[in-house]
């Protein structure tokens, strides 16, 4: 396939932006058209004719398109690609709503299409090797996972709050470093912005294997943060995915002579080892990707159905907050496997 994938984007947003700079330099793919409503006047689109509507597009004849439109028109979009035969990569979260993002899963599902969700999490290098070094088994048992997602309010979102915006990244990348589903949900939410939505949760929950799981999440912080670790029987791993560093914190191997501090302590400090990662960029690495999910050469993407778990486990974080009760999630990936 010398002339490689024919590839459309729909959206010049904030990210829709950066979609647009990777595209327009990814090997074997050509970005052949943008479409845009607002039309292109900072040039973002890479010299790539920018179009009006989403038909437009589709009839220039393309392979797979990126869905980079705000997140209330995710499955309208989605809905028009899959009906046209086209592959789509579209970014989280899936849709504003569980019942749109199931209806997304059916469509392209039901055509034996390639579709992904952008969950660039999993494609941060400190995230793939704590992965990496959980399912080797180095820390042993898992007993807790702890994220912290903070910063300042970003002006580009205006139609969805912290859990569907934020949230998603830390719900995803939780079940998918530790392979485990969320069975219950407990939330609280804050307004403090003026703004119909939340821009405060803190969330906690379990996994199905019974492992603790604490999400803080705002936007009214001036200090952005985006802390992950995870601690087990052997230590804890600790993953700034801002600077996409992982640290192991190990479980001492000396014993404490002192014997009033040993009690004071439990388990206390061994040491602390920081792994040299190669350090690509994690959009690249999510288009890389898809594209060869497309080709048919791999299959490393989050799928339709992963970005579905993650909208349904939001869902859960409102139900909790706005009814003050602790929520079971069953969805129905985990109701057809009797979880």
């Amino acid at each position: 396939m010398t002339a490689g994938l024919r590839a459309g984007l729909i959206g010049l947003g904030s990210m829709g932006r950066n979609h647009a700079r990777v595209l327009a330099a990814l090997d074997n793919v050509r970005l052949v058209g943008v479409v845009d409503p607002m039309g292109d006047t900072n040039g973002w689109a890479q010299g790539a004719p920018v179009l009006s509507t989403v038909e437009e597009l589709i009839a220039l004849g393309i392979d797979y398109a990126v869905v980079a439109c705000p997140t209330a028109l995710h499955e309208e979009v989605g809905l028009q690609l899959a009906d046209a035969g086209i592959c789509a990569l579209i970014e989280k979260p899936l849709a504003d709503t569980v019942e749109g993002a199931r209806r997304l899963v059916e469509a392209f599902e039901s055509r034996g299409l390639v579709a992904g969700v952008g969950h660039i999490e999993r494609c941060n290098p400190a995230l793939r090797s704590l992965r990496t070094r959980l399912e080797a088994g180095e820390l042993g048992e898992v007993f807790q996972v702890v994220t912290r997602r903070q910063g300042p309010f970003p002006h580009r979102i205006a139609d969805v709050g912290v859990v569907k915006d934020l949230a998603t990244h830390d719900i995803d990348l939780t079940g998918w470093v530790t392979g485990r589903h969320y069975e219950s949900i407990a939330a609280h939410t804050v307004h403090k912005s003026g703004r119909a939505h939340e821009d405060m949760v803190s969330v906690a929950g379990r996994l199905t294997d019974g492992t603790m799981v604490n999400h803080l999440v705002n936007w009214l912080s001036p200090l952005k943060e985006r802390f992950t670790s995870v601690t087990g029987e052997r230590g804890s791993f600790i993953a700034d995915t801002l600077t996409a560093d992982l640290t192991f914190h190990s479980n001492a191997a000396v014993a404490t002579e002192w014997e009033a501090l040993r009690a004071f302590r439990g388990v206390s400090e061994g040491d602390m080892v920081r792994y040299a990662i190669p350090k690509r960029e994690p959009l690249l690495v999510e288009h890389e990707l898809f594209r060869d999910a497309v080709l048919g050469t791999s299959q490393d993407i989050c799928t339709l159905r992963d970005g579905l778990r993650a909208v349904e486990v939001a869902a859960a974080v409102l139900e909790s907050a706005a009814s003050g009760q602790t929520v079971t999630i069953k969805t129905e990936e985990l109701a057809a496997h009797g979880a």
